[in-house]
């Protein structure tokens, strides 16, 4: 099979929906409650009822609410309180496709994958030298290539190329980045927005699809039950964590009739 067969087989379906289930601030965070984890695994498992009751194909779970983030290794505290949240939801829907997103660290998201028997981490960096808003982020995809085959070489690598909030040293062309990201052994690309629910331009998604026409491309930000049509005419699948909120914002609660209209309108799509 190739990388898109292999994609689709993942999640049982074409153009698969990833929800968010963005975490309430994890211990060490700026706005950490100081708590403990109760609350956090209360609000992880009602987003992820409502995902599921919506028919999502999968979900990611993501230290969001964290910011700013940690860009090259993230903080103990955080890798071990994911790894708790993240099992609870396991142990829940033993079934259900996971992804983990620990920002930004892809280490420690294959250390919690391969705990928590997650299929996928989404890498937000993985092949280029970038500025984000916390600093200098410098990756060796090599490395974290050789990390995944020591500990779990089945967990999938979903990679983000130019993500939000950030920008490359070097500027180039997002299908010539997308390429190397490709050629360095990601099993998906995705592309985004310039922002958290920010729309992603059309024209990244085609030219990266053009590119690469037999392996999978995300969209990352910003789909919604009104471009969905016009996205998933280049795109292989989304993250959709804004739209499927109430009142579509990214920092309130999963909305499950959002999320079940919105599923209804991938089914149709889909056919």
């Amino acid at each position: 099979m190739n990388k898109l067969q292999e994609f689709n087989a993942l999640f049982g379906t074409e153009k698969p929906i990833v929800g968010m289930v963005h975490l309430p601030p994890l211990p060490g965070s700026p706005f950490y409650d100081g708590t403990g984890l109760g609350r956090v695994v209360d609000k992880a498992m009602a987003d992820v009822d409502s995902l599921v009751y919506g028919g999502v194909d999968a979900i990611q779970v993501e230290n969001y609410h964290d910011p700013s983030y940690f860009v090259n290794e993230a903080a103990y505290e955080t890798v071990a309180a994911m790894s708790i949240v993240a099992e609870k939801i396991r142990e829940r829907y033993p079934n259900l496709a996971m992804g983990i997103c620990l920002l930004a660290d892809p280490y420690a998201s294959i250390a919690v994958a391969h705990c928590v028997r997650a299929q996928f981490i989404r890498a937000t960096f993985f092949s280029e030298a970038s500025v984000d808003v916390g600093g200098l982020v410098l990756r060796s995809p090599h490395k974290l290539l050789r990390y995944r085959k020591f500990l779990d070489p089945s967990i999938k690598i979903f990679a983000d190329v130019h993500i939000k909030h950030s920008a490359p040293l070097v500027m180039r062309p997002i299908e010539d980045s997308a390429y190397d990201a490709a050629y360095f052994c990601a099993d998906a690309v995705i592309i985004s927005g310039k922002r958290t629910g920010g729309v992603t331009d059309i024209e990244d998604v085609k030219k990266v699809k053009e590119l690469l026409p037999n392996y999978p491309v995300m969209v990352g930000s910003g789909l919604n039950v009104d471009n969905a049509e016009t996205f998933f005419r280049y795109a292989d699948g989304s993250f959709v964590g804004s739209s499927l909120k109430v009142d579509g914002d990214a920092d309130n609660d999963v909305d499950k009739e959002r999320v079940a209209a919105f599923m209804e309108r991938m089914k149709s799509l889909r056919a």
